[in-house]
């Protein structure tokens, strides 16, 4: 595995159902520094592990390890949301966020989730819309953490007053575990985004080549896939993958904006001969 190039050791790592998150999460730097130490890397996690798990008993409540994770990462190590320049692509790398202790909450959560585990706290994602958010099961409750402020618990009313939902809307559907290929996928949508936003069209590509060994079956993905590739000029690429497209989504509601699309980058792959 260590022989292959980056791209397919991050597939062989993603084809497994229990991958490792951590890893992971640190090869998408490989796109934007190759000699990225990867080792190294889960090595300092590990260090910051080994600290924590110092500090609590093995058999102390979970609440005390809550409160240990807390005050370790968030108020001795200074880690901390990237509110001032959130849209800042390096806030979506997870080696960005070790070395600058500040991140997005997919991100942090990433981080809070693995640290957490490793002194025993049955931590989960949760894909709450928008805004990623930790729980933790405890004797009596459950608990909705959010990284991004710390830590801090989230209470259902603060979260229906996000939704800008009424004071007694359901939000079941909201508070869905996050499995670790759920995680990842949302990271390099992210991720894709802020490139796209920093005029970074090479970068976006990247995460989407990572994203659709995620989730192959996602015609979404292969559509925007092949609008960087349009955008980018690889026209042949651009006019497979937007076929696909069309073929798994016929009645899709851009379907005309696409096939116009079509039409242009067929022209273009002619004028290539």
């Amino acid at each position: 595995m260590l022989n292959m190039p980056p791209l397919n050791r991050f597939a062989e790592l993603v084809s497994n159902e229990h991958f490792d998150l951590t890893l992971a999460s640190l090869m998408l730097a490989e796109d934007v520094q190759p000699d990225i130490d990867l080792q190294a890397q889960l090595a300092q996690i590990e260090a910051m592990a080994t600290t924590l798990r110092a500090r609590v008993a093995e058999d102390a409540f979970a609440e005390q390890k809550l409160a240990a994770l807390n005050y370790y990462l968030f108020e001795e190590l200074g880690f901390c949301g990237n509110v001032e320049n959130y849209y800042d692509p390096r806030n979506a790398y997870l080696h960005e966020v070790l070395a600058r202790r500040t991140g997005m909450p997919i991100t942090l959560g990433i981080l809070y989730i693995e640290l957490g585990r490793r002194v025993g706290l049955n931590l989960q994602g949760v894909a709450f819309p928008g805004h990623f958010l930790v729980s933790l099961r405890l004797r009596q409750a459950k608990l909705l953490l959010d990284p991004f402020a710390a830590g801090a618990t989230q209470t259902l009313a603060a979260l229906r007053q996000r939704l800008k939902l009424p004071a007694d809307a359901k939000l079941d559907a909201h508070l869905i575990e996050a499995t670790p290929r759920h995680m990842l996928v949302r990271l390099l949508r992210n991720l894709k985004n802020m490139h796209l936003k920093a005029d970074a069209p090479t970068l976006a590509l990247a995460a989407m080549q990572r994203l659709l060994l995620l989730v192959p079956e996602s015609a979404e993905a292969l559509r925007d896939r092949g609008l960087l590739y349009a955008q980018l000029e690889c026209f042949r690429p651009a006019l497979s993958d937007l076929q696909n497209y069309l073929r798994r989504r016929p009645q899709a509601d851009d379907a005309g904006d696409i096939e116009s699309r079509l039409a242009g980058l067929r022209k273009a792959v002619q004028g290539l001969h």
